[in-house]
């Protein structure tokens, strides 16, 4: 009976807000049960239909694990908004570790984004430096999103970055 209440209220609240007031960057292609494995099944159908995505969605646990990958229609995902803050937070030490390739952060980015080596990592942003950071003046969300680029074209790397 709680489960019930609970997928009842999730479903209310979805309502109430669509992806750009939650911060989800998804591809609309969801309905009131909101992203996740519910989302690739049912669409956006409207109705009761919702009422099975969110109970998929709650079932394998896809939602959650959709928001902080970024798949299952859930958008950009933790890993790319944590890249994008790491890299506004530590763009000068990165910028240096990436032009020698090796360092401190990109140890740590190498663990955020699940890679599997930071020495193949390092090596990698070294040789794409110049395309990742163009200019002083590109923005802490270029550089993230180039910065992700690279380590997803990349699959000997092993990244998780969806």
């Amino acid at each position: 009976m709680t489960r019930m209440f609970a997928v009842v209220a999730a479903l209310l609240l979805a309502g109430t807000a669509s992806a750009a007031d939650t911060g989800l960057k998804g591809s609309g292609a969801y309905g009131t049960a909101g992203c996740g494995l519910g989302s690739l099944v049912f669409g956006n159908q409207p109705g009761a239909i919702q009422i099975l995505a969110a109970t998929t969605n709650g079932t394998f646990g896809s939602q959650t694990f959709g928001i902080t990958s970024g798949t299952s229609n859930c958008g950009g995902g933790l890993i790319a908004q944590n890249t994008r803050n790491f890299v506004e937070a530590n763009r000068d030490a990165l910028a240096k570790d990436m032009s020698r390739g090796q360092g401190e952060t990109i140890g740590a980015l190498t663990f955020m984004a699940g890679c599997k080596d930071s020495r193949q990592v390092g090596e990698r942003l070294q040789s794409s430096f110049s395309t990742i950071i163009p200019s002083e003046q590109a923005t802490a969300d270029e550089i993230a999103e180039k910065l992700l680029q690279t380590l997803k074209a990349d699959q000997a790397l092993g990244c998780n970055v969806g």
